[in-house]
């Protein structure tokens, strides 16, 4: 088999053995029809998709994006073979209940299934993503007349659904956005504005194509309490009862041309060029942002799990690469030798171990945050139903930045492994290194990202979002020492917890004298640190399994010996650089703040 996307049994390992799925989700009444067998269906279905429908098309979609004709986006051909059998595994609706036509199935179990998926082919997923989380939107939020008209057709694939939020003069900020909404007396809203950045915003896979629109009405407050959610399809049913589609004045204006991510189209949309463009409001006026917060929280998820995927595609193909490469000598030996495949050279070792690191600790983070998920909305138990939320939110800004920032670092190993064909277009591994570098960006950059966790996240609920962090990574250092799992590296996590501690004492002292500014100064390095200390906590409780699974004999040894000297390598090299970040935050260092306009 060529490159396997995932490792089936690091999938395995962490559904069944970390986050163990059937005795934390088994005893739920939601999920009593399901189990193992149902999961491995999916996952079994999921990676024959992924293996040979998605990563055979990746290439061709990656070297002819999407064209503009006619003022109407052409996809790339094999798109339209591909869509339909990513419908018919329900990806649309996966984990909805079966009266919106879903299969319930847990986040976390869709969630590693779509893993695969997007590590085959990201931009193929991102159409049934996107979709997805639009449908979501409207069933939790839209009335019942706008679920059977749009939701319905959306979960079921005949129709897709994409965010409009980003407009040109306002970027992430979203309290800038000017797109009008006018009331009229047939139960709908004339739209008038642009969009840019619209992913999947046109396309000829479907007949429509719905798009979830932040817009401003009429007289509305100024900043975010004055943005409305709408509902505005590029097409619209006739005034006249025929059913029959008709244009809605969405106009494709223009095509924006990526680094990655290439086959699936960013575009600018105009609505309402000819002042008939149609949206139907979501919910309550003014409740926009509230509303799109559900979309865009799945939609940042979806980015890390995008980012852990494209870093596992490249880690797969360096270790490939590396086995089967022969070139140079053992240092040490005589120079009329036998090469040796480079994987047999250190540095390459320890490239590979890095990007092990990265790409599993990065996953096992995207598996906790699903399984809490899961907890948050089906828990039988108020008390952790509330308790899983507030972990699942203080986890989104790193399960979204982490596998992006490092993910990045992880496609630089790879193609740095492959040497002088890494930058090539003959390896796929520069392609993916270019994908990956959007994943921080999208729904909401690194930056961003880490004045949400700093600012709102970290201190939820009194600092309670913290405390149950902490209990997290007390119960698992407490199950690695019991497993022995290595007690010098239980300590290395304890100093660390001590690191975190004192830095946010430092930094509340700051926000509580009034100086908010100063606090979130170092917001990036405080993201870095929370992030190192997060993954080291998820490889301390992958190398506690991995060590009761020794202990008890299991196979394979070689699997289980794997994760702890990964676990090992990420506690005893990156962890201490957590006491740098923590350093600049607690010194408030302004170089940067200080620099002028002028200076540069």
């Amino acid at each position: 088999m060529g490159n396997p996307l995932l490792n089936d049994r690091n999938v395995d390992f962490l559904l069944y053995e970390v986050i163990d799925v059937d005795r934390r989700l088994g005893k739920l009444p939601v999920f009593a029809d399901h189990g193992r067998q149902v999961y491995d269906l999916f996952l079994a279905g999921a990676r024959r998709l992924a293996r040979d429908v998605l990563a055979p098309s990746y290439r061709a979609m990656d070297a002819e994006p999407p064209r503009l004709v006619d003022g109407h986006v052409k996809v790339h051909p094999r798109l339209r073979e591909i869509y339909p059998q990513l419908v018919a595994l329900g990806l649309t609706s996966a984990t909805r209940p079966p009266g919106v036509g879903g299969q319930q199935l847990p986040m976390a179990v869709s969630a590693l299934g779509s893993a695969y998926l997007m590590a085959g082919n990201l931009s193929a997923v991102g159409y049934v993503g996107l979709t997805a989380s639009a449908a979501h939107l409207l069933e939790a939020f839209g009335s019942d007349a706008l679920r059977e008209r749009f939701m319905t057709r959306m979960y079921a694939g005949e129709w897709t659904g994409t965010m409009a939020l980003t407009e040109p003069q306002a970027g992430s900020s979203l309290a800038d956005v000017t797109t009008r909404a006018t009331p009229t007396r047939h139960g709908y809203h004339m739209i008038t504005g642009s969009k840019i950045f619209i992913s999947g915003g046109d396309h000829d896979l479907t007949d429509n194509i719905v798009q979830m629109t932040l817009a401003r009405l009429d007289g509305a407050p100024e900043g975010i309490k004055g943005v409305s959610l709408f509902a505005v399809p590029a097409r619209r049913f006739a005034d006249d009862g025929s059913g029959a589609l008709v244009d809605n004045d969405v106009t494709t204006a223009g095509l924006v041309h990526k680094i990655g991510w290439r086959g699936l189209p960013s575009v600018i949309l105009n609505y309402g060029e000819r002042g008939d463009c149609r949206g139907w409001l979501v919910g309550q006026e003014h409740q926009g942002i509230r509303y799109m917060f559900q979309m865009m929280n799945e939609a940042r998820i979806m980015v890390g799990m995008n980012g852990v995927a494209t870093a596992s595609a490249a880690y797969l193909e360096s270790l490939g690469y590396a086995r089967t490469r022969t070139q140079g000598r053992p240092l040490g030996a005589r120079a009329s030798g036998p090469q040796v495949p480079i994987v047999e050279h250190p540095d390459v070792r320890r490239m590979l171990l890095r990007q092990k690191a990265i790409v599993e600790g990065g996953l096992a983070l995207l598996a906790t945050t699903a399984l809490h998920a899961d907890l948050a909305v089906y828990s039988l138990d108020d008390a952790e139903r509330s308790r899983s939320q507030l972990l699942v939110d203080l986890l989104t800004p790193v399960a979204k930045s982490f596998p992006a920032e490092w993910g990045f670092e992880s496609n630089a190993l790879a193609v740095q492994i492959h040497g002088g064909y890494g930058y090539t277009s003959e390896y796929p591994v520069e392609a993916w290194l270019r994908d990956q570098k959007l994943n921080s960006l999208h729904e909401g950059t690194t930056g961003i990202q880490s004045l949400d966790l700093l600012g709102r996240k970290i201190g939820a609920d009194g600092g309670r979002a913290f405390g149950i962090f902490l209990d997290e990574v007390g119960a698992t250092l407490g199950r690695a020492r019991s497993a022995g799992a290595g007690g010098d590296l239980c300590d290395a996590m304890q100093d660390a917890l001590g690191v975190l501690n004192s830095t946010l004492e430092t930094l509340a002292a700051r926000g509580l004298e009034g100086d908010v500014a100063g606090m979130l100064l170092h917001s990036a390095d405080f993201l870095a640190l929370f992030s190192i200390i997060t993954i080291a906590w998820q490889w301390l409780l992958q190398a506690a399994v991995a060590a009761e699974a020794i202990m008890h004999d299991a196979i394979p040894r070689d699997f289980y010996a794997g994760k702890l000297a990964a676990a090992r390598y990420w506690i005893t090299t990156e962890l201490p650089r957590a006491s740098v970040h923590a350093a600049l935050c607690k010194s408030g260092e302004r170089s940067f703040a200080d620099m002028r306009n002028e200076w540069f």
